[in-house]
């Protein structure tokens, strides 16, 4: 439930969208656009650790500062393939059903009426 009701808080047209600021994106709480994506976690951040996936349509990726052990919370999803962000950035995800609901997600840097994620769930087939 972490990521429940956290804007995209950063959605470049042509680029990514880009979300998973749990500590200032939450739109349920004391929500200011200007601070989202300004936070993570209370986890630490996470070491680099770039994948060989490749940036394509729909993956999702790893978001982080300069400092490339600076990973936390955010993610973004790929509108394109974006494979110039490829041994830069990991690859830790893909839509699977619903690309056309993140195709749909409103622009901006910030957005002036951001989108949020409802209900995250995460699933794996470990």
């Amino acid at each position: 439930g972490a990521y429940d009701n956290v804007a995209f808080h950063r959605v470049i047209d042509g680029f990514m969208a880009q979300t998973g600021d749990v500590k200032h994106g939450n739109m349920e709480a004391d929500f200011n656009i200007r601070m989202a994506g300004t936070g993570g976690s209370d986890l630490p951040d996470l070491p680099a650790e770039f994948s060989r996936l490749p940036h394509d349509r729909g993956t999702l990726g790893a978001a982080r500062s300069q400092n490339p052990n600076s990973a936390n919370s955010q993610f973004f999803i790929n509108f394109k393939d974006n494979h110039f962000l490829n041994g830069q950035y990991t690859v830790y995800g893909r839509v699977i059903d619903g690309m056309e609901h993140v195709d749909a997600i409103t622009r901006g840097e910030p957005p002036a009426k951001p989108d949020r994620m409802i209900s995250v769930k995460v699933a794996s087939d470990a």
